[in-house]
């Protein structure tokens, strides 16, 4: 709700309005507690099976995607623990709670999961090199399980996937994971039909291709945000139009656009209007407007009447 703050002269509103959607940025639904749940249990058991059947198998791309999915458990339980971190309420010290823990969450696990594919990257290399016999049968078998569990998985996930990228880290470990094993039954079945050993490290390398190009988008999006950049999907420059466009505006400095949190934007502004602070009904309103239009939950508006007064009022960026 709009308020005053009398210590911004001339005048300082603050406009807040909470009911989240973006244009479309929704809170990940406590639901996804469940998702997370079931995705970890079957995970770790299928870590356990597919890394003991990899090593006895001889097969690097098994043992690559047991690896990669010991990295999908870590990555499910730092995007699980952020969303409960994110839930906290404020305090003195962390006045917006610790909400931007959802995007340090989501940072990590694009991190890992490059580190990950890096060790696996190296160590097919080495068997490219030296290849070794590879049990294809049982190969073909744990991998085409990887496939309905990590599939199964991904789909949990797949409804927030689009509006919270904490929720796309879980879902591209999940789906990537589905890729490597489809990838893997492909080897596996390449292998019965030639006996060509080099192609299990082969299709290792494939894989990590493919991790690298789904995580690449993820990681970029993830250090903006811990940077406290604007979002991509969000227009500065119409949020610029539309707030110089309002009734009385003759002049808008000082405007800042950031996430919050994966899932919540905050805006900070001075507008100024020659005739005054034109009332809690108007900077209401405008609230409203941000949240509809540009999905902003978040918004602080200070009304000045005379820019030059302010020591703030320098050229934007935006």
């Amino acid at each position: 709700m709009p308020h005053a703050d009398h210590s911004h002269p001339p005048h300082a509103h603050a406009a807040h309005d909470h009911d989240h959607g973006p244009g479309g940025h929704v809170h990940a639904p406590s639901q996804f507690g469940a998702s997370f749940a079931i995705g970890i249990g079957l995970n770790t058991a299928f870590v356990i099976v597919e890394a003991t059947y990899g090593y006895h198998s001889n097969s690097m791309a098994l043992v690559a995607d047991a690896g990669h999915n010991l990295s999908d458990v870590l990555g499910l339980v730092v995007a699980w623990i952020a969303i409960v971190l994110a839930k906290r309420p404020p305090s003195p010290r962390y006045t917006y709670g610790l909400r931007g823990s959802s995007i340090l969450a989501a940072l990590f696990n694009a991190v890992f999961l490059l580190v990950a594919v890096g060790a696996i990257g190296w160590e097919a290399i080495l068997r490219l090199v030296d290849p070794a016999p590879v049990a294809s049968g049982t190969v073909l078998v744990v991998a085409t399980i990887g496939i309905v569990i990590n599939g199964f998985t991904a789909w949990l996930f797949a409804s927030g996937s689009k509006n919270d990228i904490n929720i796309r880290g879980a879902y591209l470990h999940m789906a990537a994971d589905a890729a490597v094993s489809v990838g893997v039954v492909l080897g596996a079945l390449a292998i019965m039909a030639t006996g060509w050993t080099w192609i299990d490290p082969a299709i290792s390398l494939i894989i990590g291709a493919v991790i690298i190009a789904g995580t690449w988008g993820l990681l970029k999006d993830s250090i903006a945000m811990s940077l406290n950049a604007v979002p991509r999907w969000v227009d500065a420059g119409a949020v610029r139009d539309f707030l110089t466009s309002q009734k009385g505006v003759t002049g808008l400095h000082d405007l800042h656009i950031w996430p919050m949190s994966t899932t919540e934007l905050v805006l900070t502004c001075h507008l100024v209007i020659p005739a005054g602070a034109p009332g809690d009904g108007y900077l209401l309103e405008l609230a409203r407007d941000l949240k509809d239009r540009f999905g902003i939950e978040h918004a602080t508006v200070q009304i000045e009447a005379d820019a030059a007064r302010c020591m703030l009022a320098q050229p934007e960026a935006i």
